[in-house]
């Protein structure tokens, strides 16, 4: 895993049905996998060209109990797993798994932002390559937070991650969508989500070349278009989806 600080660094898929994420993120994006048997568990890994960007695993029974839908979560680098977590505890927000090693890779930890949105903190024992050039295939392009309050939560964001406010797009009955920027790049951006979303999430967008052909593939692979193909400030375009097991992600690309 690539470390740097304040930057998102892995994505992990947890799902019903693994082998048709397999299938479906290979098709639909050109992923390739790798399966690292573990022993209670099978890991697999996705692979955009050479390099491993994120994850895919069962999702746990006991969440499956509770009704937690197949999710993508999103890994943002720290220097120190087990500071970050108690600092995510005074800000407002919860532990959901205490920090943790993984033998050999590095430390861990979920938590959940105090609106509710979860994501995981991480610190590599290994040094990884440099954050991918914008726009490269395959790899994860832009990182969005539907939030209850769009600033509080950046409030929180600032002081665990030092993210820094970067332009501020007036989406008219929509609210004002706050980009976020760390080391002088912006990597994402965060609204208020309306009020017909339940609750409060992270979406992540793939780069794909052309939009629309990846459109076609999600279609065809059994997922769901939500949103779009819609235009973007920059001239690019998005749709946000669902897979077959209905866990949301996004694409951003460019048209024809």
């Amino acid at each position: 895993m690539p470390e740097s600080k304040g930057h998102f660094v892995w994505y992990e898929l947890m799902t019903t049905d693994t082998a048709a994420a397999k299938a479906f993120y290979g098709k639909v994006v050109g992923w390739s996998t790798q399966d690292m048997p573990m022993p209670d568990m099978t890991y697999t890994m996705f692979i955009a060209g050479e390099a491993p960007i994120g994850g895919l695993m069962d999702l746990p029974e006991p969440s499956r109990k509770i009704g937690v839908p197949p999710n993508w979560m999103g890994y943002v680098a720290v220097d120190d797993v087990d500071a970050s977590a108690a600092q995510a505890k005074r800000l407002g927000g919860t532990v959901n798994v205490p920090p943790t090693d993984i033998p050999d890779v590095g430390r861990f930890s979920v938590i959940s932002d105090p609106q509710g949105a979860v994501l995981a903190l991480f610190k590599s024992l290994n040094p990884g390559p440099d954050q991918p050039a914008p726009g490269t295939p395959g790899r994860v392009g832009w990182h969005e937070l539907l939030a209850v309050d769009r600033e509080k939560a950046f409030a929180f964001y600032s002081e665990l991650f030092g993210w820094q406010k970067s332009d501020a797009i007036d989406m008219g009955p929509m609210g004002t969508y706050q980009l976020f920027s760390t080391g002088g790049q912006a990597i994402g951006g965060m609204f208020t989500k309306p009020p017909e979303i339940p609750a409060p999430f992270w979406l992540y967008y793939v780069n794909v070349g052309d939009i629309d052909a990846a459109t076609e593939r999600v279609k065809a692979g059994g997922g769901q278009i939500l949103n779009g193909p819609m235009e973007v400030p920059g001239g690019d375009w998005i749709i946000q989806g669902m897979d077959p097991q209905r866990a949301m992600f996004a694409l951003v690309g460019k048209r024809g």
